[in-house]
């Protein structure tokens, strides 16, 4: 991530995720909030990591990954459109039709999987092929690589088809 995305980021969550600072101690900042929530997200590191990394409280960051990863969505989600009419799709479709030479692609879908605990009593949901708990992230994206639709939360032992199958991504054929 560059620095001038970094900052653009954090001036839009900036004033839903800082606190104010109080008698007892000092808020975190928001810059040090959203630094370890992109490093939890970047290298799946679990929070223990994370606090002996940021020098913060477990359950601190517990509390505040959530609501960091909240802001985000907000703020991102005027981005990311899904296409609504039949029009957008005919552009998509004919977008990578010109510029990819693949007629009849209306995006490109994949998924990856992110490291986690399992939740308790959990159980084989979440353990994928790869050998480890996960959660699914799915997207699909334009000819221009723009992301059209994210899907975040699929146990992990789901395949793309079975993230896809769960997501609200849903066709109308005629």
């Amino acid at each position: 991530m560059l620095k001038s995305q970094f900052t653009v980021l954090l001036n839009g969550i900036q004033e839903n995720i800082q606190r104010e600072d109080t008698s007892c101690r000092d808020a975190i900042p928001a810059k040090i909030k959203l630094q370890a929530c992109l490093y939890f997200l970047v290298t799946g590191a679990t929070y223990r990591c994370i606090s002996q990394f940021f020098l913060l409280g477990v359950s601190t960051i517990s509390k505040f990954i959530p609501e960091v990863l909240d802001a985000i969505h907000d703020f991102l989600k005027p981005y990311i459109k899904v296409p609504s009419t039949e029009q957008e799709w005919n552009s998509i479709e004919n977008g990578f039709k010109t510029r990819w030479n693949f007629p009849g692609c209306y995006g490109s879908i994949d998924g990856k999987h992110f490291a986690i605990q399992a939740p308790p009593c959990s159980g084989s949901t979440y353990y994928n092929y790869k050998g480890f708990h996960s959660l699914v992230l799915l997207a699909i994206v334009d000819h221009d690589y723009c992301f059209r639709y994210i899907n975040i939360g699929a146990s992990g032992r789901n395949s793309d088809g079975g993230s896809f199958r769960v997501s609200q991504m849903l066709f109308n054929s005629k």
